[in-house]
């Protein structure tokens, strides 16, 4: 496997008080850099998700936290997972990913994606076109941010974003900057920007929707010519894991009664189970054709849990298709 990585959906930590949040944060990720984890991304939103928790529930600022926590780790890429093109200038966006690069000594990823809550966009005042929009400003975004880590002044005149010499320094620490990992799994135009201008993609998904999307996004890359083996696909998913696998569909059914919860979703993105069960049906994903799995761990909040996650998780194989 590529890439192990553990996502924080959340900033809710009972009988943790604001002056301490950050560094339960910083614990957490600080305990999956130890325990085998090969990344940490943090949500960029505003308000909590419906399907994790009150929208009033606290949410930190994406960034920020990435370099907080770039200052206590030392190994573990960071990014957030990921960040709506609408809600930043590409220009600063490229900047902050940048920065995130060179505090953090070259681990940073740029995660981006078309965005979708319109609730957070009527909030804090940003436009919230339609869908199509939003992806055509997310490919002008991908060829202003590729253009700032890789050419020292670049210009760009797009439709809807625009450059003139922009600098942008220092230059990043890794060769070419920054990853960029496009979330999101529309068939027609986001797997197609993926085979254009991603290093990696996160999809959603069980084993069929990911086996399919594999499919189309091969399809995609045949057609720019690009080997799909240079894309790092990832899926994100919800993890819970206990010692018993009864003990964990406990856990789960509480998921499922949630009030407003979308159970499909949860059918679709949620493992649970033994460690057994856990290291099997990770796996069935990667022989789906990922070469990484990002986990967010509901009831997991504490370090030791995190710890059995990553002895769990981080010695599965790479499907020997996808080396």
């Amino acid at each position: 496997m590529k890439l192990l990585g553990y996502q924080i959906p959340n900033f809710t930590f009972p009988g943790i008080p604001n002056d301490r949040l950050f560094d339960h944060v910083a614990k957490l990720a600080t305990t999956a850099e130890r325990s085998g984890f090969d990344a940490v991304f943090v949500m960029d939103h505003f308000y909590q998700l419906p399907n994790i928790g009150p929208r009033t529930d606290p949410m930190l600022e994406g960034y920020t936290v990435l370099a907080g926590i770039a200052a206590r780790t030392t190994r573990i890429r960071l990014g957030t997972l990921v960040t709506g093109v609408t809600y930043r200038n590409p220009a600063l966006l490229a900047k902050e990913a940048t920065t995130l690069d060179i505090v953090s000594a070259g681990r940073a990823i740029l995660g981006i994606g078309a965005a979708w809550n319109e609730d957070e966009h009527r909030g804090y005042g940003y436009e919230f076109p339609p869908v199509g929009e939003r992806l055509s400003r997310l490919e002008e975004a991908l060829q202003i941010c590729r253009a700032m880590f890789r050419e020292e002044a670049p210009t760009f005149e797009g439709r809807y974003y625009r450059i003139d010499g922009a600098l942008n320094f220092p230059r990043p620490i890794q060769p070419n900057g920054p990853p960029i990992m496009i979330g999101g799994g529309g068939e027609q135009r986001t797997l197609k920007l993926v085979a254009q201008y991603a290093d990696m993609c996160n999809i959603f998904g069980d084993v069929a929707i990911v086996r399919h999307k594999m499919d189309v996004l091969e399809r995609h890359c045949q057609a720019v010519g690009r080997d799909p083996k240079t894309i790092v696909k990832t899926r994100l998913g919800s993890l819970i894991l206990r010692e018993s696998d009864a003990e964990a569909r406990r856990l789960l059914d509480q998921v499922y009664r949630r009030p407003g919860i979308d159970k499909e979703r949860v059918r679709l993105s949620f493992i649970a189970g033994s460690p057994d069960h856990v290291a099997e049906e990770a796996q069935k994903l990667l022989d789906a054709g990922l070469d990484g799995l990002i986990f967010n761990m509901p009831h997991m909040e504490d370090p030791e849990a995190l710890e059995l996650a990553g002895r769990t998780l981080a010695g599965l194989r790479q499907p020997a298709a996808t080396r």
